[in-house]
């Protein structure tokens, strides 16, 4: 595979070719559909993972999949859990072990920060909600048994050689104006964009057992997202992956290489584990993998992106590496959208690695630490929650909503009660830049930063864009902060009309 620059395509086949049907790559493709704007999702494998991999769904995420209706289906295939890592000998021996904080809220905490919590929900239970959600929406093609065999990537447009991986067919070009490689840690169009990883690999041996056996029963009311077993012939982790005890094992090797846990020693200790000695597991995979915590040296090359493992690889430790995708895919995701809706400038797409990359280091640090799962949900959640604006309940006619459910897929202008000033100065923005106005109580006011008069404008993301003062000339003022985060240099196209 090889990149290099070329001339901006006459026609472009598709505005966004993608690259990945994973967590980024989804979450980029929806985002970009919801927006109306058409994308071509390309994968090399026949169909999306059957594996659980990850199970750990972060508030943050969460709250992305609440936006998009997707939060009872979500849970829908996972289990009912309290995020902490729970430390016993065995599973059986659960009420006399001890709860450690895993870096996500409590449901207490939950409740206060948030209208969701964090998911235990399975990878593999993940992604088909996605795929189909991605399908019910227009614009949008996907095709898999694809892969990528050759990429040139310039300023003004990418030009993509695929070819189906059956071989059966003749490659075929296709030309986009942007690219997004969320083609997993191995990423093939990041190594033709000629961008190195920087980082440590083969940290660590691990293996997993996916396997099925009744071991909520042994759990009781102990029901935890990770157990911490101490046994010493079988310490190593126990994971619920999914519904109807489907679980996962995983062991890093002290001295016994990976290759040397067979299924039949496995099945030994997952049965050691569990405090059951008659436990019969059901083994259905076992997996052999080493830990690695690298970063891309950049997250760009000319029209080319990189999302997801593409761009960062992480360990386990800390239930990250998903989550830091979902984030990628769905922040360029809508951001590709508003240049390509002409919402924004494309310098806006500078943001995405500005915005990005400092969260994506700080979580593979993190996962590089040997103790990076044991953190209290406060030091991390700022990382999670990306600095989005407060969540509190605010009344509606259908019901209490939460501040993020006034956010727009435009700007939000959130004023408190004296609003008019602020409303007849959103008039006068031109209808190319999408800005809803929401109205707030003065406490709820308050707790959002608003200051006696003054609004605040919001990204759809829920990152404050600007807060407005209440001394303000209203409407230059808030042509400057829609300037700002359009990243538009003039008021060119925003001021049509006058205010009344």
């Amino acid at each position: 595979m090889r990149a290099r620059g070329h001339a901006k395509p006459a026609l472009a086949d598709v505005s966004v070719l993608i690259v990945g049907a994973g967590p980024a790559g989804l979450m980029a493709a929806v985002a970009l559909a919801r927006h109306g704007v058409e994308c071509t999702l390309v994968e090399r494998r026949r169909d999306i993972s059957s594996l659980p991999r990850a199970t750990a769904i972060s508030t943050r995420s969460m709250e992305l999949l609440r936006a998009w209706g997707l939060e009872d289906e979500i849970r829908a295939g996972g289990t009912d859990v309290e995020w902490l890592q729970w430390y016993c000998e065995t599973l059986a021996q659960a009420p006399s072990g001890d709860g450690r904080p895993t870096g996500f809220p409590t449901r207490a905490q939950s409740a206060v920060i948030s209208p969701v919590g964090p998911a235990c929900v399975p990878q593999d239970h993940l992604e088909p909600v996605l795929l189909r959600h991605l399908r019910s929406l227009p614009a949008t093609r996907v095709e898999f048994g694809t892969e990528v065999v050759g990429v040139e990537s310039g300023s003004d447009g990418i030009r993509a050689v695929l070819r189906d991986v059956a071989g059966g067919g003749a490659a075929r070009v296709i030309e986009a104006r942007y690219l997004v490689a969320a083609d997993g840690a191995h990423s093939a169009v990041r190594a033709a964009l000629g961008i190195r990883m920087h980082g440590p690999d083969n940290l660590q041996e691990a293996v997993t057992a996916l396997f099925r056996a009744p071991l909520w029963k042994l759990a009781g009311e102990y029901r935890y997202g990770l157990y911490a077993i101490t046994h010493p012939e079988a310490e190593g982790v126990l994971l619920p992956a999914g519904r109807d005890d489907r679980w996962l094992y995983g062991a890093m090797p002290d001295g016994q290489r990976a290759q040397e846990l067979t299924a039949e020693t496995l099945a030994r200790r997952i049965r050691l584990a569990s405090g059951d000695a008659a436990l019969r597991p059901r083994i259905e995979r076992i997996g052999r993998f080493t830990f690695a915590a690298q970063m891309a040296e950049r997250f760009r090359s000319g029209s080319a992106f990189l999302v997801g493992d593409a761009a960062h690889r992480a360990t386990p430790r800390g239930g990250t590496g998903m989550n830091t995708a979902i984030h990628d895919g769905y922040d360029l995701g809508w951001k590709l959208a508003w240049v390509l809706r002409g919402w924004a400038a494309p310098a806006l797409l500078d943001s995405y690695e500005a915005e990005r990359r400092p969260v994506s280091e700080h979580n593979v640090a993190r996962s590089a630490d040997p103790n990076g799962t044991a953190r209290a949900a406060e030091q991390e959640l700022h990382a999670d929650l990306g600095g989005r604006i407060a969540h509190t309940w605010v009344p509606s006619a259908g019901g209490r909503v939460s501040t993020l459910d006034l956010l727009q897929p435009g700007l939000t202008l959130l004023t408190g009660p004296q609003h008019e000033r602020w409303e007849a100065a959103a008039a006068t923005v031109a209808p190319a830049v999408p800005l809803g106005v929401a109205r707030l109580d003065a406490i709820t006011a308050r707790a959002l930063g608003i200051r006696n008069t003054g609004a605040l404008l919001a990204r759809p993301d829920g990152t404050p864009a600007s807060w407005l003062a209440h001394d303000s000339d209203a409407v230059p003022a808030l042509r400057a902060a829609v300037r700002s985060a359009t990243a538009h240099t003039s008021d060119r196209g925003l001021s049509t009309r006058q205010a009344a």
